[in-house]
């Protein structure tokens, strides 16, 4: 039997199957929140703003992986713009399956068709198998990245 496998935009009944796939190892679990509604407030801006796309494999009806991807504008390299990829996940069951590979290169083509001129992505340095794997698709560690983690403002008064 064959297993149709395509990549597509998100949808908001995908959200619990996109949050289970965030969830879906030790650094995921630990650091996702198991309330869907903060999920639902961030999944209407990405879906509202058309620098952002949300987009899952779907296999024979089952979300199966996701990926997040951004288009930033950049005066760097000429002006041209440069895609953010985050949140790039496949189900557990199914790495090692070239789901992840499939669904990179065509996000690959998407950011293309998006006037980008560049990809970047980060992943935990812990995620070793994630870091070869971005290696294998020509990804190269050239950057160091940093980042700063806010606590919520208090409202004013």
């Amino acid at each position: 039997m064959a297993v149709d496998l395509c990549f597509r935009r998100a949808v908001r009944a995908d959200l619990p199957a996109i949050v289970a796939l965030l969830t879906d190892d030790v650094l995921g679990a630990a650091r996702e929140s198991g309330s869907i509604a903060e999920y639902e407030l961030a999944f209407a801006d990405i879906d509202a703003d058309p620098n952002h796309l949300l987009v899952v494999g779907d296999q024979d009806g089952r979300v199966v992986s996701c990926l997040q991807a951004t288009m930033l504008p950049c005066l760097t390299h000429g002006g041209r713009r440069r895609a953010q990829f985050e949140g790039v996940r496949v189900a557990g069951d199914l790495r090692g399956h070239d789901i992840g590979h499939q669904m990179l290169d065509w996000a690959i083509i998407w950011a293309r068709t998006q006037g980008c001129g560049m990809i970047q992505l980060t992943t935990d340095r812990r995620r070793g198998d994630a870091c070869r794997f971005y290696e294998t698709l020509g990804f190269v560690a050239s950057h160091d990245g940093l980042k700063l983690t806010l606590v919520p403002a208090e409202p004013e008064v």
